[in-house]
């Protein structure tokens, strides 16, 4: 962490801030509030932090954003993050040398890869210099944030989770919110499709606990080796070798079996007793919304130790943009290889942030035949972390950028037809609040690949149409087009929902001479003018199965909220917010800086 924090400090990639601030949401906002400002945000170091509401001063500072722009990344990865796809692909695809030359060649090559296998040491680690054991343990002493007002506490936002298999065969480090329920206990936030949830089974089945450590901090690419797609039972760690051509050196902890690094700032060891839950939550999440109490295992922690010179690391979730819109632009960028084993056509993807990642999928492939987007689709929805995809939209090799967002809006709704659409049903991530029921529901492709040729409609001004729509839809309050140059335009209506949206929809059926594709939301908390977050609203607000209707040329989505008027049985969650009495606070002592511009574009409030 230190050299971490006089890298950002040479690059001008930091910002401190010795200003007395609450771990109670006045961190966490102003760092919501930084990584806004897209790559002239900072890195923040909070050097003076308390608890106001028991009056406690932390000796340790805390870093936030640490990977919150592009050139953070880098500067922390230690290279190009092209470079590590390129290893990875030439690794891939490495062949049988057939001459001298060539075995001499693959001999130096194997010979580096000795520095992906993390080391064990026998010696204890910096991370063990103080050891808090028995009475002594209190996760209270660490700075750890309550982000969001609607939280269930204080939640570790950055740590990483060290598991083992019950025979100790295969090891996992996955990246999980953990929330503090008091001095000795963290809620295990970990998910049914992850690896630290299917090593809980074991134990489960077993009747024995489970050992689990987390490490805080540390070189923070062991942070981003958590998030890391790899497949089941393969040490995340390995990347860290395979990038810092080092391997990741660790040590074992002090109260169970399992090695972390050496170097990490804090560890909270402990074990899980797989036949006790607890409710967990609700927590604002990087989707924007909170996501709702459920019951989830619970560490009971056995030790806490940590470096004397310490800082405590953590991120900020919430609407986007956020930290992990860089994270995500790595770990895409950097698996993308793995990616083509299964899809070898596939050209290119990207994952908007402001969809939540998971939500949309946008990829340029080569079809070969008929039906090839399809497989494709089918391929993305069952292979690893990319089976959570909500919605995939496929392109041809003569489709511009994918992260050209006009043009590329341009190059597909010029080759829309309804026909286009595939509609399925598979696996949800756990935070996904839309669907009929949880951890399913529907999922959207469309085929872009094939150039349909159809005439655009018959164009009115936005006044006039909402005018129209109003005749038909008492409930509008709002109208605008988008991409009214394609051949099908996007119309977004605000309403005061009082039925549901498929009557919506019916009703401006005699406008279809006028309207393509129409988008109903709420009138509340959406601007229709605002394209970014109309994206991120109406990704994460649809259930593909439920929420898309079609007659003729004439497509509808609803991405209002959903109640009992479209049978949702559900609770609905509340958005993500900051809240106001914190951001005028932080105004008033002259720390908080964001633009209003960006305070309103991205909907803070």
């Amino acid at each position: 962490m230190k050299n971490t924090i006089a890298l950002l400090q040479k690059h001008n990639e930091l910002k401190v801030i010795d200003t007395e601030l609450d771990i109670y949401l006045e961190i966490p906002h102003l760092a919501y509030a930084e990584v806004k400002k897209d790559e002239a945000g900072k890195a923040l170091l909070f050097t003076n932090v308390i608890d106001k509401k028991t009056g406690h001063k932390f000796e340790e500072p805390v870093l936030m954003n640490v990977f919150g722009s592009f050139k953070r990344c880098e500067l922390l990865f230690g290279r190009k993050i092209e470079s590590v796809a390129e290893e990875i692909t030439k690794l891939l695809h490495m062949k049988p040398p057939a001459s001298f030359r060539e075995k001499l060649s693959m001999a130096g090559e194997l010979f580096q890869l000795k520095n992906i296998f993390p080391k064990r040491l026998k010696s204890k680690g910096a991370c063990q210099e103080i050891i808090h054991l028995e009475n002594d343990i209190d996760l209270t002493k660490l700075p750890v944030l309550t982000t969001w007002e609607q939280d269930g506490g204080p939640f570790i936002t950055m740590g990483q989770v060290y598991t083992q298999s019950l025979d100790g065969e295969m090891v996992n480090l996955g990246m999980y919110r953990l929330q503090v329920y008091d001095k000795n206990h963290l809620g295990m936030h970990w998910q049914i499709h992850k690896d630290s949830s299917h090593f809980f089974d074991q134990y489960q089945k077993a009747g024995k606990k489970m050992p689990v450590s987390i490490g805080i901090g540390g070189d923070p690419l062991y942070t981003w080796c958590a998030t890391a797609p790899l497949p089941y039972g393969v040490n995340e760690l390995l990347m860290y070798g395979l990038i810092k051509k080092q391997p990741a050196e660790l040590v074992k902890s002090i109260t169970n079996p399992l090695y972390i690094p050496k170097d990490v700032d804090y560890v909270i060891e402990g074990w899980v007793d797989p036949a006790a839950l607890k409710v967990e939550g609700p927590f604002g999440d990087h989707t924007g919304y909170y996501t709702l109490e459920e019951p989830y295992p619970v560490l009971e922690v056995s030790a806490i130790t940590t470096k004397r010179d310490r800082t405590f690391l953590a991120t900020v979730v919430g609407k986007p943009p956020l930290e992990d819109k860089y994270m995500g632009w790595a770990t895409g960028k950097i698996f993308f290889p793995l990616l083509k084993t299964t899809t070898p056509d596939l050209i290119d993807y990207h994952m908007p942030e402001n969809a939540g990642f998971h939500n949309l999928i946008l990829a340029k492939m080569q079809p070969l035949y008929k039906g090839h987007a399809k497989q494709f689709m089918h391929a993305f929805w069952g292979a690893g972390q990319m089976s959570f995809v909500k919605h995939a939209i496929f392109v041809d090799e003569n489709a511009p950028s994918l992260e050209n967002y006009e043009a590329f809006a341009t190059y597909v709704l010029n080759r829309f037809t309804p026909k286009s659409m595939f509609i399925t049903e598979g696996i949800l991530d756990a935070l996904d609040h839309s669907s009929p029921e949880a951890l399913v529901g529907g999922k959207l492709g469309i085929d872009a690949t094939s150039a349909n040729k159809v005439e655009p409609p018959q164009l009115l001004g936005d006044a006039e149409l909402l005018e129209k729509v109003k005749e038909l839809i008492p409930d509008a309050v709002d109208l605008h087009q988008f991409m009214r140059r394609t051949n099908n335009p996007i119309t977004v209506i605000s309403v005061n929902k009082s039925k549901n949206a498929q009557e919506y929809f019916d009703a401006l059926l005699p406008l279809s001479t006028n309207i393509r594709i129409v988008v109903f939301v709420d009138a509340n908390k959406n601007d229709v003018h605002n394209a970014y977050m109309l994206v991120w609203r109406v990704t994460n607000n649809i259930d593909a199965l439920r929420d898309i209707y079609k007659s003729g040329l004439m497509v509808g989505i609803d991405g209002t909220n959903k109640n009992e008027l479209d049978g949702f049985t559900r609770e609905w969650p509340d958005d993500v917010d900051c809240t106001m009495s914190v951001v005028n606070h932080l105004k008033n002592i002259r720390v908080w800086d964001l633009d209003e511009e960006l305070f309103k574009k991205f909907q803070l409030l």
